[in-house]
């Protein structure tokens, strides 16, 4: 592992300017030669993991920090991007237990993939098994109240209100409580844009093969359908819309 040479010339050059440093003062701190260091600073050589341990750990500054900062030099264009959200204009996807609303499905390469959940699944044994998927997800309750089962903890009951941030790796569901027969969440999640991608419209499939009828003809609009859809109603956008999907 290795960071561009472009991109660590740049960090340490910067690292090196607000700290006052000359090229052989941060060698001392390092332990890395001054050759190295200059061929670093002008893109002829980047360090391996283990030197980039060792210059992090004798600077006492993180790993994360040289990432971060490499990111912050490329992160010059602002893309002004925008979209109103609209339920009644939202890609709607049916479950047995869940309503799903996709929205602002017009913008591609999203870093967030925002949806309106209704849930009706009310106990485990009617959800299934519990979720997995690619990414991160937070969780606001919009009206009712719902019960959020996960892998490694105890179930927590949501008024309306809260909210959750949760790992989508880790098995999930949310059910609606007890006394409320459909709850409504916002969803957004985030992670990987292909990967993501592709866990949740696997996931949209497992369910559709789950609860269609032994023998029964595959519903015409799919994921894959849909997605297709939307490719050819915005053939200028720069990625398909992603999906969040269930076997629920």
């Amino acid at each position: 592992m290795a960071i561009a040479p472009s991109k660590l010339g740049a960090v340490l050059r910067g690292l090196r300017d607000r700290n006052g440093w000359t090229l052989k003062e941060m060698s001392a701190r390092s332990g890395i030669p001054v050759s190295t260091l200059t061929k670093v600073e002008h893109d002829r050589l980047t360090l391996t993991y283990d030197k980039l341990c060792q210059l992090t750990e004798r600077l006492g500054i993180r790993m994360s920090e040289l990432f971060a900062e490499a990111d912050e030099s490329q992160a010059t264009t602002v893309t002004a991007r925008r979209s109103l959200g609209d339920v009644d204009r939202a890609v709607r996807v049916e479950t047995p237990n869940y309503d799903y609303y996709y929205l602002c499905t017009e913008l591609r390469r999203k870093r967030m993939i925002p949806v309106i959940t209704k849930i009706r699944a009310k106990s485990v044994e009617q959800f299934g098994d519990l979720l997995h998927h690619a990414g991160e997800e937070y969780v606001y309750v919009l009206a009712g109240r719902i019960v959020v089962h996960t892998e490694f903890y105890d179930p927590v009951v949501l008024e309306t209100g809260q909210s959750i941030y949760i790992d989508s790796t880790m098995g999930h569901a949310y059910l609606a409580a007890d006394g409320c027969d459909e709850a409504a969440v916002l969803g957004v999640m985030s992670g990987d844009a292909d990967e993501l991608m592709r866990s949740l419209a696997s996931l949209h499939e497992e369910q559709r093969l789950a609860s269609a009828p032994a023998g029964a003809a595959a519903p015409a609009r799919t994921v894959a359908a849909t997605a297709a859809r939307s490719n050819a109603r915005r053939p200028t956008s720069s990625e398909q819309p992603y999906r969040r999907g269930s076997r629920r």
